[in-house]
């Protein structure tokens, strides 16, 4: 999930290439999700999930303040990254350094629901993925210009953020039914994301776009992932 302006619609000239620029959005998308995956596998086979699980439970609950923090800090500099590079290699770059960042922040809560139920990660993926999947052909089939929902969601995502904080501090638990809203909260975001890169986003920068729609299914899985474990 990260905070996104609005983009103009694509230049007349480049009209043409929309079907080629999604196309590589989404093969971008496919090689971010392919990559952390592979680095959250990596990072929990080696230990270092473990590792920094230990030092976050010794940390209490700022500890995972911390990781809050890390997370949201980190997608809106990658996301903004991706909004003003200059090219679609900068852009990429940004991408593999932000799938390398939502690797390790993944790494502790990943570890965690391991240990809780080796079943959870599957399911939480394949839910996330069941769900992405939905919103996806949900806005190519309608073809529904969803950019109105812009302002709205930046504002109930900016609220979401102020609660978590609260609830670290003050000590007081926000339940599943705060995960689910902020999952549909995320799916909120993958239509708007979608919307964006077929109306909108501009055709040179397929990188960028895919960093947007992994930023919001990243947390969406986040979320997904928290609902399971708060059932087990």
């Amino acid at each position: 999930m990260s905070f996104k302006p609005f983009f103009a619609g694509p230049q007349p000239g480049l009209r043409s290439d929309r079907a080629t620029f999604i196309r590589q959005a989404y093969l971008h998308l496919a090689g971010a999700v392919t990559g952390f995956i592979v680095l959250s596998g990596m990072f929990m086979s080696t230990g270092l999930g473990a590792k920094m699980l230990e030092v976050l439970m010794a940390g209490g609950k700022y500890g995972w303040l911390v990781v809050l923090g890390a997370f949201m800090l980190v997608s809106m500099l990658a996301t903004r990254l991706a909004d003003n590079a200059s090219s679609n290699q900068t852009q990429l770059i940004g991408l593999g350094i932000y799938v390398l960042a939502e690797a390790l922040i993944f790494a502790p809560l990943l570890t965690l629901a391991a240990l809780i139920n080796p079943s959870i990660i599957a399911g939480a993926g394949i839910t996330t993925l069941l769900l992405v999947g939905g919103l996806t052909f949900t806005a190519f089939t309608t073809k529904k210009d969803f950019s109105f929902m812009g302002s709205f969601l930046s504002m109930a995502a900016f609220i979401a953020l102020g609660g978590i904080v609260a609830s670290v501090i003050f000590g007081f638990s926000m339940g599943v039914w705060f995960s689910a809203a902020m999952v549909l909260l995320c799916a909120g975001f993958i239509l708007y994301d979608t919307s964006n890169i077929i109306h909108h986003y501009p055709v040179d920068r397929p990188a960028g776009a895919a960093l947007h729609l992994f930023a919001s299914i990243a947390t969406m899985f986040w979320y997904v992932l928290r609902i399971f474990m708060s059932r087990n």
